[in-house]
């Protein structure tokens, strides 16, 4: 099954891209979508919106995960960040996409084992997980750890679902939209 993970951000959104087969992950390809710093909002969403689809279109993800915003100190900083994350998840459920979403705490726990990982532990512990020759950059790290913890997680879900009873009266749990319905 190949995950895309994504890192919103407005200047540079990261992604990363894995496959999981088994208990195995394989890394496929990673990278950052920059839209710069000046400019009107609208059209730096749209590369952001645009990007995302390209990497859907060239590496078809069965499935995607994106980091849950959080609350910053400055309001202008979270509101601009729900936007990107936004135009980041339109192009993934454009494409018929299941989205998961993950806090960073989440994303920590499932790469480093500790919610309050700093982002230099989440590039090593990514490079190893994943075999990779070096560090990757630290928003493609975050992406490739988001991809990481929904691989995780969707077989734990996958479980839980196959271990709901049968009743014909209620339908079986099952992913729908990143979320267990």
């Amino acid at each position: 099954m190949i995950i895309l993970g994504i890192d919103p951000g407005l200047r540079t959104t990261g992604f990363g891209v894995i496959e999981k087969q088994g208990n195995r992950l394989r890394y496929i390809a990673s990278g950052t979508i920059k839209t710069g710093s000046e400019g009107a909002l609208p059209p730096r969403l749209k590369v952001i919106l645009t990007g995302v689809s390209e990497i859907v279109a060239t590496y078809q993800p069965a499935c995607a995960a994106i980091e849950k915003v959080f609350v910053n100190v400055n309001p202008q900083s979270t509101l601009l960040l729900g936007q990107a994350r936004g135009a980041a998840i339109t192009a993934l459920v454009g494409a018929d996409l299941d989205v998961a979403e993950y806090t960073p705490t989440q994303v920590k726990q499932a790469v480093v084992g500790t919610g309050k990982a700093v982002k230099a532990q989440v590039q090593d512990m990514v490079a190893r997980l994943l075999k990779l020759p070096g560090l990757p950059g630290t928003d493609a790290a975050d992406a490739l750890g988001i991809a990481i913890c929904h691989a995780n997680s969707h077989d734990a879900l996958a479980l839980v679902g196959a271990l709901a009873p049968a009743n014909p009266k209620k339908p079986t749990l099952h992913m729908k939209r990143g979320r267990l319905v």
